[in-house]
């Protein structure tokens, strides 16, 4: 009669391990292997991508599917404007923020870290996200530490460390209950952009993560 529940403690212990494993493997590629071996990433993908046919995720369950789009944008997109709009009136008032025509090199940059930005809403809900709720009972736990990952992998930097710490913990939140990475990213894309305009070079570094934030002003 016990044993489903071995089984389940058992699948949770191994999960966490699997967990572990693989977010180790990120902060080695951030700092180290990226500089000694910059293609190893590719093996930490596939870790992931193997790690979903092993768990029969689904493209919802990872929030790459269309469904709860709209659910997922009503919720998240409302509470991350009572943010973002005394960061706009902040930087208008102090003149950081105006008013330009976009070119196509600045196109091709909010494009591209909109990519970026969708592929670690992809990472951090779509695969720890999703394996942290199935280790603990309590969606709020799993998104505290969604959190402290995604926060932990923006250090040293203090403004990103922090701004990550707190977005985490919104997107987690919401991806508890509406499994749709795509307002998530949007939300993300956004603030990012405002934080480095509105972020003191001196402490956002360019928006450099790891080692890189240390030698950020090295060409």
């Amino acid at each position: 009669m016990d044993t489903p529940g071995v089984r389940t403690d058992l699948g949770r212990v191994l999960t966490g391990l699997e967990i572990a494993a693989v977010f180790a493997g990120v902060l080695l590629d951030i700092w180290s292997w990226q500089y000694a071996h910059p293609r190893l990433w590719m093996a930490l993908l596939a870790a992931v991508i193997l790690s979903h046919l092993v768990h029969r995720d689904t493209l919802h369950s990872v929030g790459l599917a269309p469904a709860e789009l709209r659910a997922s944008a009503e919720l998240v997109l409302p509470i991350m404007l009572l943010f973002y709009i005394p960061l706009v009136l902040f930087g208008f008032a102090t003149g950081r923020l105006g008013l330009i025509f976009p070119g196509p090199r600045s196109g091709l940059y909010f494009v591209s870290y909109a990519g970026w930005c969708c592929f670690q809403q992809y990472v951090t809900q779509g695969y720890f996200h999703n394996r942290l709720l199935g280790v603990f009972r309590s969606p709020h736990v799993s998104s505290a530490l969604v959190a402290l990952l995604f926060a932990a992998v923006h250090l040293p930097s203090p403004i990103l460390t922090a701004a990550t710490a707190v977005a985490g913990f919104i997107f987690s939140e919401v991806f508890a209950r509406h499994r749709n990475i795509w307002p998530l990213a949007l939300a993300q894309t956004v603030g990012g952009f405002l934080v480095a305009v509105l972020a003191p070079p001196a402490l956002i570094h360019n928006m450099r993560v790891g080692p890189g934030y240390f030698f950020w002003s090295l060409r």
